[in-house]
C-alpha cells in the first residue's frame, strides 16, 4: 500500500491487486469469537512501533490516519510484573535523545550499577564509532562485554523482537541501525508505539481510500496466478501493465518470477532467475501470538516484559483492554518461535501462570494461537537481500528486499515507498522495444 501511494503520487494509474480479502499482508485484522460468545477483531500478530519509524508515521499522517489517537505513545518502559527492567524515569521522557534513552539505562530497577556501567559503556562506543562493525559480527558478539543481567533482560528481547532473530546468529550491523535511530536519532525514536486500532485500520483501509479519491483501484480476494512479458508489457494474468511493482511475500515473488523466466526473452529471464535466486536463498523465522483471555484479566502496564527461557518462550504480554479491546484479553508475543502450535500455546500459558501470578490474575484460556511461519527472513550477518529492481518495468517491494532495516512496519513501508518513486515518469510508450 506505500508502494500505491508513492506510485499514484508521481501520477501514475494505480491497481492494487491483493490476494487476501483483508488489507495489510502480514500485519492485518483478523475476527475471532471469545469465550463469552462476542466477536472481537484482534490482528494475525501483535505488533508494535517506535517513534523511530518515521516513514511509517508520515505516511499514516499522509493518507489521514491520526497517530494520536490510532497510537498509545510512550516512553521507552520494558518493566517486568516485578516492576524491574530499563522504564524511562517520569523527568526524563520529554529529553532529547539519546538523553532520554541514557535516563532509562542509568536508573534501570533492579540492575546493580555494574549493569548500569557496561550498558552505558557499550553505548558511548556504538556511537563513538558511528553505529558501524565488521559486517561478520554477530549481536552476541558485539555485546560480549556487557553484564549478564544487560543480556537477558534488554539485548537479548530487543534483538529478538526487533531482528525476530537469535542474539547468537542475528547481525551486529543491522541491530546497530536500529538502536542508532531508536535511542540516538530523533526525538522519542525510542518512544513505544502501541496500536489502539486493528492493522488493517491502522494504515491500508486508510491507503485504500486515499488511493480511492484519485482514482487508484483496489481489488481485494483477486489473487494473480500468472505473470508474463510480452511486446514491451508486463502481463498479470491477460492484462497489460507499463509498470509492476511486486509486493508479496519473498517465496512466492521467487516462485512467479521463476514460472515467468521460462517463456520470457534472454534479457528478461536472466535477471528473473538471478532476483529469484537471491531471494530463495533467504531463511525465514516464525512469530507466534497468543490470545489468551480471562475473566477479569488486567494488566498494571499495556505491555510487560517476560523472562524468556525454553520452556517459557514469551517475551512480552499485552493488555488488549488497555489498547482499545475486550476486558480480560492478553496477547502474549513469541518472536522466532518454533515447534507445534499446541505445544507452544500450552508453554506460553504455563509461563503466564508462574509469571503473572503476583497479579492473581483469574485462569486464561486460549482463545487463538496465531503462528506466522514466514514471518520475517532470519536477519543474520552479511545477508544478500534481493534488490529493488527486478526487471526492466518490475520492482520488488517488501521488508525483505535490500535495505538497512530488519523485517518491520518500518521496513515493508520504506521499501514500498522508494519502490513506488522508483517508477520513471509516465510515458505512453512501451518499456522496451522486442528487442533488447
Amino acid at each position: 500500500m506505500a508502494a500505491a501511494v508513492a506510485a499514484s503520487e508521481g501520477g501514475h494509474a494505480v491497481t492494487v491487486l491483493e490476494t487476501a480479502r483483508t488489507l495489510g499482508g502480514r500485519a492485518r485484522a483478523l475476527s475471532v469469537p471469545l469465550p463469552d460468545g462476542t466477536e472481537a477483531t484482534l490482528d494475525n500478530g501483535q505488533h508494535i512501533l517506535i517513534g523511530a519509524y518515521t516513514d511509517t508515521l508520515r505516511l499514516m499522517r499522509h493518507v489521514g490516519v491520526d497517530a494520536r489517537a490510532t497510537l498509545l505513545r510512550g516512553p521507552l518502559s520494558l518493566p517486568f510484573v516485578d516492576g524491574s527492567g530499563l522504564q524511562t524515569p517520569a523527568w526524563a521522557a520529554a529529553w532529547p535523545a539519546p538523553l532520554d534513552a541514557l535516563a532509562a539505562m542509568a536508573t534501570a530497577r533492579g540492575w546493580t550499577w555494574r549493569d548500569r556501567l557496561s550498558l552505558l559503556r557499550a553505548s558511548l562506543s556504538w556511537q563513538r564509532a558511528r553505529f558501524a562493525c565488521a559486517p561478520q559480527l554477530s549481536v552476541a558478539q558485539l555485546c560480549r562485554g556487557l553484564a549478564p543481567r544487560v543480556l537477558q533482560e534488554l539485548i537479548e528481547p530487543l534483538c529478538v523482537s526487533a531482528l525476530n532473530t537469535p542474539a547468537d546468529q542475528a547481525s551486529a550491523q543491522v541491530f546497530l541501525r536500529v538502536l542508532k535511530d531508536a535511542m540516538f536519532g530523533v526525538r522519542g525514536g525510542s518512544h513505544l508505539l502501541l496500536p489502539r486500532t486493528d492493522l488493517t485500520a491502522l494504515f491500508p483501509a486508510a491507503a485504500a481510500d486515499w488511493l480511492a479519491q484519485r482514482g487508484g483501484q483496489v481489488h481485494t480476494g483477486q489473487r494473480v496466478e500468472q505473470l508474463r512479458w510480452e511486446a514491451g508489457h508486463w502481463h498479470l494474468d491477460g492484462t497489460a501493465f507499463d509498470r509492476v511493482i511486486w509486493a508479496t511475500s519473498a517465496s512466492e515473488a521467487s516462485r512467479a518470477l521463476v514460472e515467468c523466466a521460462q517463456t520470457a526473452p534472454d534479457f528478461i529471464a536472466k535477471p528473473l532467475c538471478g532476483w529469484s535466486e537471491t531471494a530463495a536463498a533467504l531463511r525465514f523465522e516464525a512469530i507466534a501470538t497468543v490470545y489468551a483471555w480471562g475473566d477479569g484479566a488486567r494488566l498494571p502496564h499495556a505491555m510487560l516484559a517476560l523472562r524468556t527461557t525454553a520452556q517459557a518462550p514469551a517475551q512480552f504480554v499485552f493488555d488488549r483492554a488497555q489498547l482499545g479491546g475486550p476486558a480480560g484479553l492478553l496477547a502474549f508475543v513469541v518472536s522466532a518461535s518454533h515447534g507445534p502450535r499446541e505445544a507452544l500455546q500450552a508453554a506460553v500459558l504455563a509461563q503466564a501462570a508462574q509469571q503473572l501470578a503476583p497479579l492473581e490474575l483469574p485462569p486464561l484460556q486460549a482463545v487463538q494461537t496465531v503462528v506466522e511461519k514466514r514471518a520475517t527472513f532470519a536477519c543474520s550477518p552479511r545477508l544478500e537481500r534481493p534488490p529493488q529492481l527486478i526487471a526492466p518495468g518490475l520492482y520488488a517491494a517488501g521488508d525483505y528486499v535490500a535495505g538497512p532495516y530488519p523485517a518491520t512496519l518500518e521496513g515493508a513501508v520504506r521499501s514500498g515507498w522508494e519502490a513506488g518513486h522508483a517508477l520513471p515518469p509516465v510515458s505512453t510508450t512501451p518499456l522496451h522495444p522486442d528487442r533488447p
